[in-house]
């Protein structure tokens, strides 16, 4: 029985018309323009395909001589468009909606020389410039679509006054109406199955698109959600900066007093809060360098090996759990800049960890390619469905206190931002919570700033 899973990922493609912007949802003109390049690319191939058909059914079925070499030359021109337009997909330069213009443009001349060469405006296929026009309705400007009605309409005008004539046989009982009548169905069917393609495509391309701008939408609040976040813990310790010191030196007073210094007991307390002060302090500094205002030494530099065996035995003090497995499996080593932030979503991950099992607690460290996997289990009750299908949303916890399940949300926001992966999952006993982190944002030092 596989457990259930959910897994938080930096996933920044998108697979229809994306959109531009870390927090916006300003549209990408050119990554728009190369799906709508790429969508007229496949069905040119389609409309080659049923050139190529139509012609060998009317020349060899329906026994309607054609000017074959003109009509292939056509065909093979549709088939170098397509290639150039493959290549200008690959290239880094810009499309542009004068580049789908043109492209539609040098469609409807291909067809009108089809036309041309097969009976001009009385060809049944004469109707397929209503499927270019709605190509163009979709994917052009407006300008540029009502150009390209007046092209077509200007083509339309020219095939009812200058075409090559086809021979008709008339024999067996088929007459100039029911050949007439079976282009057009040809050309119905033909019409009908590439529009439902280009609108099931569309379609696909709208929904995704909306999917995307969601999920913009969701990671720009959760931002704005830590800046606030961010903001009034840095007040926070502005402001706990001074009763601090003030209780510090008033502890320090007492330790002088001749009564506090007789009794051993009460002199022990007021070291131990002398100490926790101390902590208190520490914990102060620690959010004003995160958010940018340090006031110690700089960054230090060390290697992922020691900087997880420190994080560890920091915690392992700090917390003192019951029993702490530590597997640090990391080889070979990698030299990386120490970040508070990084640090701390460890620690929060540690923290869940504990409170869901307060007698054991595993963390495994690994290399696996280029990413560092950091691996922590528990033998709590695990994690409920709705946590799970919520992960990683502010103020999803089960511990029914204000303020629960922040410090996942801040754990899969930072590792989003390092270009990561985030993933939490039940076991038969407790839980495991996986941080994937790409070494190439551990070891640079402008890259790393969650």
């Amino acid at each position: 029985m596989s457990a259930p899973t959910q897994t938080l990922r930096n996933d920044k493609s998108f697979a229809a018309a994306p959109l531009a912007g870390k927090n916006g949802a300003a549209p990408d003109p050119d990554a728009a323009n190369r799906k709508n390049l790429l969508l007229l690319i496949q069905l040119r191939w389609l409309a080659v395909a049923g050139q190529v058909l139509t012609i060998l059914v009317t020349e060899y079925w329906f026994d309607i001589p054609l000017p074959l070499g003109e009509m292939a030359g056509v065909v093979l021109f549709l088939v170098g468009l397509n290639i150039f337009s493959l290549l200008a997909l690959r290239g880094q330069r810009p499309i542009s909606n004068a580049q789908l213009f043109v492209a539609l443009i040098f469609d409807m001349a291909a067809l009108t020389t089809q036309l041309y060469l097969s009976g001009g405006a009385s060809n049944p296929f004469v109707s397929l410039y209503l499927l270019q026009i709605t190509l163009g309705a979709a994917l052009l400007t407006p300008w540029s679509t009502w150009s390209l009605v007046a092209a077509a309409s200007a083509c339309f005008v020219f095939l009812t006054f200058q075409f090559q004539p086809i021979a008709i046989p008339h024999h067996g009982g088929s007459d100039l109406l029911a050949l007439h009548i079976r282009g057009m169905f040809i050309c119905f069917v033909l019409a009908a199955g590439l529009i439902v393609i280009f609108m099931t495509r569309i379609n696909r391309n709208l929904r995704e698109r909306d999917a995307y701008l969601a999920d913009l939408r969701q990671h720009s609040a959760e931002e704005d959600h830590i800046v606030r976040m961010g903001l009034l813990a840095s007040g926070a310790a502005h402001e706990l900066g001074t009763p601090l010191s003030t209780i510090s030196v008033i502890l320090s007073d007492w330790r002088q007093i001749r009564s506090v210094t007789r009794n051993r007991e009460l002199a022990g307390d007021v070291a131990e809060m002398q100490a926790q002060i101390e902590r208190c302090k520490s914990i102060v500094s620690g959010i004003l360098m995160s958010s940018g205002q340090a006031r110690g030494e700089g960054t230090i530099r060390t290697s992922i090996r020691h900087f997880l065996d420190d994080l560890v035995q920091e915690w392992r003090v700090s917390r003192q759990p019951l029993k702490l497995e530590y597997k640090n499996d990391f080889e070979p080593d990698e030299q990386i800049v120490s970040d508070t932030a990084l640090k701390q979503v460890i620690f929060n991950v540690f923290d869940n960890a504990l409170e869901a099992s307060q007698d054991w607690v595993g963390v495994t460290a690994e290399r696996q390619g280029e990413k560092l996997v950091i691996s922590v289990r528990d033998r709590g009750p695990g994690f409920d469905e709705g946590i799970l299908a919520a992960l990683g949303q502010p103020y999803m916890s089960s511990k029914g206190r204000p303020g629960g399940g922040l410090g996942l949300f801040l754990v899969v926001n930072v590792v989003r931002k390092l270009g990561g992966d985030f993933s939490a999952r039940n076991m038969e006993q407790g839980a495991c919570v996986t941080l994937s982190l790409p070494l190439a944002a551990l070891t640079d030092g402008d890259d790393h700033e969650a």
